[in-house]
């Protein structure tokens, strides 16, 4: 196992590569460090012939809580587009502005996320608690996901005065009505809902995700090689001639057109009371959730699933 400031490299079983976000004490929030350290992660999978599969996987009781807005060159102090070395063609920063403004995003937020779901190998996300926003964009590249019975997913960034998430795949994820409502309300899904919108491949309960995850992974990892990368160029492929990639393209151009109109009407490119509004929002669900007991998350999953459960039976 290696170490570095935000990602964690294990090696979990012959085979597998296990990436893990390393900032439970921000509920993983993504600082650029961590996004630019997951992507040399991934480069290094990719170089190593005994990788086969890579599992990412989040320390804490949350995957992510999104993008850290501190480091945000357009909303923290003391942060430069420049700071980081570009990876992809059209995101050479240059200067800072509206030119090094869409140009980081365009790298950090959109090219780094289509470079990872275009991987060779496999890709599994193992998820837990909180999926807020960037959140998504760091488990929907992945080919597969795993999700606990404690995940959420959700994007509130319509109370930023912004269309969605940069890489915008929502349609593909959860089909165009539920990504509209997703996207209207900022309200979350939970796994079993996930998992029938077909976003999600397994729900198991949290004590036995790690395990269901690296079990997943080692029988994918017993699979040729070459297969493997073929099989998912093929299903990528497909994707593609949806026009994928034209829809991403077009929702990062609103994305932006959105960071203009805030740039006018508050000075800065998000709506200032959106920040706020979200994490009271989160707290109110996480103490909501606190009061649930197990039984009734239970039951609450299976009225969403249209199944009566029997009552549970009590002692004499």
């Amino acid at each position: 196992m290696s170490e570095s400031a935000r990602i964690r490299i294990e090696t979990p079983a012959e085979g597998v590569t296990r990436l893990v976000l390393a900032r439970p004490e921000t509920r993983n929030a993504q600082d650029r460090q961590l996004l630019y350290e997951l992507n040399d992660a991934f480069n290094s999978a990719m170089a190593d012939d005994a990788t086969r599969v890579v599992i990412v996987a989040a320390d804490g009781e949350h995957f992510s809580s999104g993008h850290d807005l501190k480091d945000h060159p357009d909303l923290g102090e003391g942060r430069s587009w420049g700071d980081f070395p570009p990876v992809s063609a059209w995101a050479q920063a240059g200067p800072d502005g509206v030119r090094g403004s869409y140009a980081g995003e365009l790298e950090a937020y959109l090219h780094l996320c289509w470079r990872w779901r275009n991987l060779p190998k496999p890709t599994i996300a193992q998820v837990q608690g909180m999926v807020i926003g960037g959140g998504l964009m760091v488990m929907w590249p992945c080919d597969l996901i795993v999700a606990g019975r404690s995940a959420s997913f959700s994007d509130p960034v319509a109370a930023f005065g912004v269309n969605g998430g940069e890489f915008f795949v929502h349609p593909w994820e959860l089909g165009h009505r539920k990504a509209k409502e997703l996207l209207f309300t900022g309200s979350p899904i939970g796994a079993e809902e996930a998992h029938m919108l077909g976003m999600v491949n397994h729900v198991v309960d949290d004590e036995e995700l790690e395990s269901f995850t690296l079990g997943l992974a080692s029988r994918i990892a017993q699979q040729p090689p070459f297969a493997l990368t073929l099989a998912k160029q093929a299903v990528n492929h497909a994707l593609d001639l949806q026009g994928q990639w034209s829809a991403v393209e077009y929702a990062f151009a609103l994305h932006h057109v959105a960071h203009a109109d805030n740039r006018i009407k508050y000075g800065s490119i998000v709506d200032p009371a959106g920040p706020a509004k979200i994490r009271r929002e989160n707290k109110e669900r996480l103490a909501a959730n606190e009061r649930l007991s197990a039984s009734e998350r239970l039951a609450a999953v299976e009225r969403l699933a249209g199944v009566e459960s029997e009552p549970e039976p009590t002692s004499a």
